[in-house]
């Protein structure tokens, strides 16, 4: 595989590949290289942490994430939501539904509910399809999305 995947903590990654530094959701960020690309999957702090994102932010770099998400943040900002695809810096990337089936605020309250339109990626980097599941249970959406990685 022509890409690295370095794990962040808590559900934060950094891919490189193909020429491109790209994170999701990061947070609590020790440092790194600046973002071409950063995608934030939805509005929770630990998802979407302005601070950490001005971190690895450069004038060129592009995010793209929910509207929820990107209220938070300034820059080259791509809307997206479920099922949208788009090519950002050379990188094919599909947004896919991430909500909860079986996690609770209160009874009947989903944390993540499926209307809130938060989003997992599917991105293609060094020849492989890479699937960052955001915040999500085992999810019908999820069947025939094939990846080579999944980042759980």
């Amino acid at each position: 595989m022509d890409a690295q995947i370095h794990w962040l903590g808590h559900d934060s990654f950094r891919i490189e590949g193909d020429g491109v530094v790209i994170y999701i959701d990061p947070w609590k960020l020790e440092g790194g290289p600046k973002a071409d690309l950063i995608l934030i999957t939805h509005d929770h702090f630990d998802h979407c942490s302005p601070e950490d994102v001005a971190k690895i932010q450069g004038k060129d770099t592009t995010i793209v994430t929910i509207a929820a998400a990107a209220s938070q943040l300034t820059g080259n900002i791509q809307i997206v939501k479920p099922g949208d695809e788009l090519t950002v810096q050379g990188v094919k990337i599909q947004a896919v539904p991430a909500y909860n089936v079986n996690k609770f605020r209160s009874p009947g309250v989903h944390f993540h509910p499926r209307e809130a339109g938060h989003v997992g990626y599917v991105l293609t980097v060094g020849g492989k399809r890479i699937y960052h599941t955001g915040d999500a249970d085992h999810i019908p959406e999820m069947k025939g999305l094939a990846p080579d990685i999944a980042l759980l």
